[in-house]
């Protein structure tokens, strides 16, 4: 069903506004999304002069089947069967034994762990979930909290696919400057933006200093000094107490078939966008990435690596072709809750931009107000990094601003224009990042195995330390006419000075809480 969007004013930010405030009150995603997306739906009704309660409730589940991604739930219910079979079959906890050899420490879990997000640059959905199966045995041994994998996953997966050119976010901007009609190669265009991004080069460093310094800070501290009182804050079902682990899983066990889902989503990707067809124009993996269907690549994938992981069970006798049937079926219950949150999230978005037109409202605010050309590349981060986090998307953020920015730039300061497009999805990128209604947040969290909340909590603080150092780059980058050296290289500089302060900080509050603890084992 098409929706016909009317504007409504201040009132379009509504809904997502209250979405988030109920979500950071009462700590319960779903209850907070169903809130936001009926009033939005209320408020659409109300001025399209509708039935309030009947018209209410008809728009909102006619907007969900609408904005509902079949294929990526699809995915998400067949990764989530992979995982169960690997770990009925041992190949998780045969993993962990060999891993807890080759890593022995903290500080080479969280930089392995942070290396595996990095190469998983294809998708983030793909990224948030694989990395957070296969590091989560290794990461529990080394007393690392839930909630610091969350991070590391979240803080990794958008960060390095806006700066891949080979990736489904590159694909999606992509298609969004060659709307635009200014570029001749919207390829080139992306990567020319890939030095201005600041934030997710600045996050990858940031990962790097708290992986090989531990300079955790913020109610990330507290949860890592809770891990240290064996509590990591583990919410994920334990396979071992509803499903006999086989003893005979090797390490290739818990390999084999995430390498297959690896290549198996890489060649469907070349697959489906035409790089064996008879157009020779996408003859190249650069044009197939850019051409292809992503969610339905990952499907594939998904499916295949589930093939692979029958065949190199069941005829080993590792687990019995009924319990592998019950694992599928139990992987799947298990990713229901994530498509509960993800569908809510999917269908606020729609909320904003197929109802209430929450994006040109943002944007007619930015045209009307008669900003300095310089404070260009600062003003569209955080309009960005707002939209998206009202929103819950990246890619609907830069979708929505890409086409506004481009001719502002172009009109207003032409040599600011890779600038201001990097500030577009850069701040997208951070609203995403730190949005609890955003879809990544939720798969980091629900890869990790954390809780949702605890994740939003415990990342909102770095994701706000690093948003601030590219603000102040971003401020430099258009008084300087772009200099990438002196914009990137100042922000790297506040950064590391940044996080020292608030680790130092965090380091005396946690020294308070050990010496509270000290005394109540004393007393008692």
């Amino acid at each position: 069903m098409e929706f016909q969007a009317i504007s409504v004013g201040w009132l379009s930010i509504l809904p997502p506004i209250i979405a988030i405030i109920l979500a950071l009150i009462t700590k319960e995603v779903i209850s907070s999304l169903l809130i936001g997306i009926l009033s939005g739906s209320f408020i659409y009704v109300l001025h399209s002069g509708g039935n309030p309660v009947v018209g209410t409730v008809e728009t909102t589940f006619k907007l969900m089947a609408n904005r509902m991604d079949v294929q990526i739930l699809l995915f998400l219910g067949l990764l989530g069967a992979l995982v169960v079979v690997i770990g009925m079959a041992g190949g998780s906890r045969a993993y962990g034994q060999w891993a807890s050899k080759k890593l022995k420490s903290k500080r080479s879990s969280l930089l392995a762990t942070a290396l595996l997000g990095a190469c998983i640059f294809i998708d983030d959905y793909f990224n948030c979930l694989t990395v957070g199966t296969v590091m989560r045995p290794l990461t529990d041994k080394h007393g690392i909290s839930r909630a610091k994998l969350a991070y590391i996953i979240d803080a990794t997966a958008g960060p390095i696919c806006i700066i891949a050119p080979i990736s489904s976010w590159a694909v999606a901007v992509g298609s969004n400057l060659r709307i635009t009609g200014e570029f001749e190669s919207d390829l080139a265009a992306f990567v020319a933006t890939i030095p201005y991004n600041l934030y997710a080069i600045l996050s990858l460093i940031m990962i790097v200093m708290v992986c090989l310094f531990n300079l955790d800070f913020g109610s990330m501290a507290k949860a890592e000094f809770a891990a240290q009182q064996e509590d990591t804050g583990v919410v994920d079902n334990n396979l071992e107490e509803e499903y006999p682990v086989s003893t005979k899983g090797r390490v290739w066990d818990m390999l084999i078939p995430v390498l297959a889902l690896i290549i198996f989503s890489v060649f469907a990707m070349l697959y489906n966008g035409g790089y064996w067809s008879g157009d020779s124009a996408l003859h190249s993996i650069p044009a197939a990435f850019g051409n292809c269907n992503a969610s339905e690549a990952l499907v594939i994938g998904a499916f295949g690596a589930l093939i692979v992981a029958f065949l190199l069970f069941i005829p080993r006798k590792i687990i019995s072709f009924q319990n592998f049937m019950e694992g599928i079926t139990k992987g799947v219950k298990s990713m229901v809750p994530a498509f509960i949150v993800l569908i809510l999230a999917w269908t606020i978005s729609g909320v904003c931009q197929d109802l209430l037109m929450t994006g040109d409202f943002v944007k007619d605010l930015v045209a009307a107000s008669s900003i300095p050309s310089a404070l260009i590349p600062a003003v569209v981060f955080l309009v960005a990094a707002f939209l998206s986090f009202a929103m819950g998307t990246a890619w609907g953020t830069f979708g929505i601003l890409i086409p506004i920015i481009v001719p502002i730039c172009s009109s207003i300061a032409p040599d600011l224009m890779v600038v201001s497009l990097s500030a577009t999805l850069a701040g997208s990128v951070f609203g995403d990042h730190c949005s609890p209604i955003s879809d990544t947040t939720i798969l980091s969290s629900t890869g990790a195995g954390c809780k949702h909340i605890q994740h939003v909590s415990t990342q909102l603080p770095y994701a706000i330390t690093v948003a601030c150092c590219c603000l102040i780059g971003y401020l430099i980058a258009g008084f300087s006419k772009a200099n990438v050296f002196l914009s990137l290289g100042s922000s790297l500089l506040l950064l590391i000075i940044a996080v020292i302060l608030l680790h130092r900080f965090s380091s005396k509050q946690i020294a308070q809480l050990k010496a509270q603890q000290s005394d109540k084992s004393l007393k008692n």
